[in-house]
């Protein structure tokens, strides 16, 4: 009975698993066999029937060239770095104040962020365009690193969940020597919060590259294209290339891709010790 039992369910995890991964890449697998396919084979052919010929790579060469997706990385980049590092440094810095000075209004601040993640964006959308656009800032790449700044919940509570396994005499031991607060944060706190910082990084990183509403509606200049806005250029009114698009999807899914296997371990790693006092 006992083996009936645990044969039953070992299969039912494993047919789990089989579908949470067929579902997940089922989408990847259509749009890398549509990016393979020519004009004529994508509207006559099934999504899933595979190519015709394998080695059939004139839409990637279209998607990177006629896209300027080497201008999109290059953008992208260029905001991904100064607003990751940017939004890392200062939640890092709040959950530091939140986690180790008791003050009046802590817990109202803490609420605040709360709040602030149940309000709606779209509702504030025309306000944050008029003070986006008064500060002159609109058509420039400082206008999405601006808004991308802005700490959200999940990094504080991250952090915070961090320094909580972080002794306070580590602190006390260091003002005792002479070290100043911004000292024992840099060099003793902030090392200490590395797989915090790596998960924050991977996490919000994930989100600034695959945002496409925020670029597309602040950077609407052509010289001022990311890799999210490049696959709009081949979609028009008259009709869409989708073989050309499919193609600069699987160019954009590459670099994250390959990011993610290579720190996957620090995300693992860095949500287990977090979620862990």
């Amino acid at each position: 009975m006992y083996k009936m039992k645990y044969a039953l369910g070992s299969t039912f995890k494993y047919m789990t698993l089989f579908l949470g991964a067929f579902t997940a890449l089922l989408p990847i697998i259509v749009v890398f066999f549509s990016s393979l396919k020519t004009n004529a084979e994508y509207g006559a052919t099934s999504p899933l029937d595979p190519p015709q010929n394998w080695t059939y790579f004139a839409n990637y060469t279209k998607a990177f060239v006629d896209g300027k997706m080497l201008l999109g990385f290059g953008n992208t980049i260029f905001i991904l770095v100064i607003s990751i590092a940017g939004a890392t440094l200062i939640g890092s810095m709040i959950a530091y104040v939140l986690s180790r000075f008791k003050f009046r209004g802590s817990k109202l601040l803490m609420g605040a962020f709360l709040l602030a993640t149940l309000i709606p964006s779209v509702t504030t959308q025309v306000a944050t365009f008029r003070i986006i656009d008064a500060l002159d800032l609109v058509n420039t790449r400082f206008a999405p690193i601006l808004l991308y700044l802005g700490t959200d919940i999940i990094a504080v509570y991250i952090f915070l969940q961090f320094l909580d396994t972080i002794s306070e005499s580590l602190d006390e031991s260091a003002m005792l020597d002479g070290a100043s607060y911004f000292t024992i944060f840099f060099k003793i706190v902030l090392p200490l919060l590395a797989p915090a910082i790596v998960t924050v990084i991977i996490v919000k990183g994930v989100n600034v590259y695959n945002d496409f509403y925020t670029p597309f509606l602040y950077m609407p200049g052509e010289n001022l294209q990311v890799i999210s806005t490049a696959l709009f250029k081949f979609k028009g009114p008259y009709g869409s290339q989708w073989e050309v698009i499919c193609a600069a999807i699987m160019i954009t899914i590459i670099p994250i891709l390959v990011v993610f296997l290579a720190l996957q371990k620090y995300i693992y790693n860095g949500f287990a010790q977090g979620s862990v006092k």
